[in-house]
């Protein structure tokens, strides 16, 4: 059983290897759904310095402990549901509830409001159905700021929405006229 400092330490690992650098670690990822054996990353993760004793059971426990949810395990297969910077993961497109939340911070505000939300280093936009994600997201960096995006005006201006789990949405570059800053309180 890994203790609360070691399941972040170890979703932070997990996170660099399957959202970022696989081939680094020699794990080639499915392309349709991003996903690799759990057995594999077990041996990865075996091999890397502090983590010769890791287990199935440690890195299930982090799947299921984690507040963001950011992986999935199906079929003895482990994926990231989101967050990737290396290659296109596969998401099937879907229809999102009318409004979305990003959480942000007070420092990049001013330019996703001239810009529009952007993908920056990731592949997609992250969104959520509820304020929680986007809140736990926003508030890493600084002073949070909740945007909320109206969906159906976006999908008017031709944005496609992808879902990726556990209320995690993701789309292509938004408009800045889809987004209201939601007021604090």
């Amino acid at each position: 059983m890994l203790t609360a400092k070691q399941e972040v330490q170890l979703s932070k690992y997990m996170s660099l290897i399957l959202r970022h650098t696989p081939e680094q670690y020699g794990i080639v990822l499915d392309a349709r759904d991003g996903s690799c054996p759990l057995e594999e990353l077990v041996h990865v993760l075996r091999e890397q310095k502090g983590w010769s004793n890791i287990t199935e059971a440690d890195i299930r426990q982090v799947v299921e402990q984690s507040d963001k949810q950011r992986f999935e395990i199906n079929d003895n297969r482990i994926k990231a549901r989101y967050g990737h910077s290396h290659t296109q993961v596969q998401y099937e497109q879907g229809t999102p509830p009318a409004i979305l939340y990003h959480g942000t911070h007070e420092q990049a505000v001013t330019a996703i409001e001239q810009q529009g939300l952007l993908p920056m280093n990731r592949q997609y936009v992250h969104l959520s159905a509820s304020t929680h994600f986007a809140e736990l997201a926003g508030k890493r960096r600084g002073s949070l700021v909740l945007l909320q995006v109206d969906t159906v005006q976006a999908i008017a201006e031709g944005v496609t929405f992808y879902f990726a789990g556990h209320e995690v949405w993701l789309s292509g570059p938004i408009p800045a006229h889809c987004l209201t800053r939601v007021a604090k309180g």
